[in-house]
């Protein structure tokens, strides 16, 4: 039984999902890794770093400490941004048991090994099996108790299960499945098709546009997915097109603002230093890239996304080039 979550990362999702789950167990604890994010929301009620408006429930505690964060949890839900992720699960081997259940809602693929999450912390803990969290969920829509839908997937059908009959309810209803590969990729892809979607709303490319970006970005998820291990049919759910559709058309998408800021003449460099909060899309542009080279795997929205943000490509250029390319088969 699920009584105490640890929620380790305080962004806005992490602090969104200890908002939304609280009330499902007796106590949760957040975990923020800058001690002035932690002071604050202890004597404010409220994240107005990450997530200003939302007022933090009453059983929510506040830590910059992984020992005091994670010792005694039942269940750790990482929410760190995933060039983090490493770091962070090493710093808090110490202090797991093999007990505690963990879940990663991170959506990213690490630079440089090109593991999904769920591999990083098989990797650094050495205590496979994971759960993965994912699916359509803005963190303010999330937080404001507006009905959202996720899946949590494991090869684990027990520590699913038992996440899912705990954290459902009032307004978040949780699927399972068994194809956390496929949920990952998912996850991590769409946020690079995201961008490439706000690089067309800020070019004023039209409906038509987004419309053939969605599809066929669609198609490359379940192209890189497959290649992986994971199953087509799992990017027809929550954790594939729902939540492909969402970052790609949603005003509140982070990796969509990257695209319409890129689009409008902004660097890379410019964009990002002006964010506090993480943009995936970006790291996993590099990552899914390199996926593609290893597999010999033909992904030209992913290649387009990371000539434009490696190599300062203009986006009318790289979506000329798509355009061009030889013509075939759906």
């Amino acid at each position: 039984m699920i009584k105490t979550l640890t929620v380790v990362g305080a962004g806005a999702f992490g602090t969104a999902m200890a908002i939304a789950f609280a009330p499902r167990v007796e106590k949760v604890r957040l975990w923020a890794f800058e001690k002035d994010v932690v002071d604050a929301m202890q004597s404010t009620g409220e994240n107005a770093a990450f997530l200003p408006g939302f007022r933090l429930p009453a059983n929510l505690s506040f830590t910059s400490d992984l020992r005091d964060a994670v010792t005694g949890a039942d269940c750790v839900l990482g929410a760190m941004p995933s060039q983090h992720a490493r770091r962070i699960y090493s710093e808090m081997r110490p202090y797991f048991s093999m007990r505690q259940r963990l879940v990663s809602a991170t959506k990213g693929i690490e630079n440089g090994t090109l593991l999904r999450m769920s591999q990083v912390i098989e990797q650094v803990l050495d205590r496979p099996p994971v759960a993965v969290l994912t699916g359509p969920s803005f963190a303010k829509e999330l937080a404001a108790g507006l009905p959202s839908a996720m899946v949590v997937a494991s090869t684990n059908r027990h520590l699913a299960t038992e996440f899912q009959e705990t954290f459902s309810g009032g307004s978040v209803r949780l699927y399972t499945q068994d194809d956390p590969i496929g949920c990952e990729i998912g996850a991590s892809i769409k946020n690079v098709v995201s961008v490439a979607s706000g690089i067309v709303t800020g070019l004023r490319l039209g409906h038509n546009t987004t419309a053939a970006l969605i599809t066929r970005g669609l198609r490359e998820m379940t192209r890189l997915a497959e290649a992986l291990g994971g199953r087509a049919e799992t990017m027809a759910g929550l954790a594939g097109l729902g939540d492909l559709v969402l970052t790609c058309t949603g005003d509140l998408s982070r990796n969509r603002r990257v695209g319409i800021l890129l689009a409008e003449g902004q660097t890379l460099e410019q964009i990002t230093g002006s964010m506090r909060t993480v943009a995936e899309g970006v790291h996993t542009t590099y990552a899914a890239y390199d996926l593609a080279v290893k597999h010999n795997l033909d992904l030209p929205i992913v290649t387009a996304m990371y000539q434009i943000l490696k190599h300062g490509k203009t986006p009318r250029q790289a979506i000329h080039e798509l355009m061009e390319r030889p013509l075939k088969g759906e």
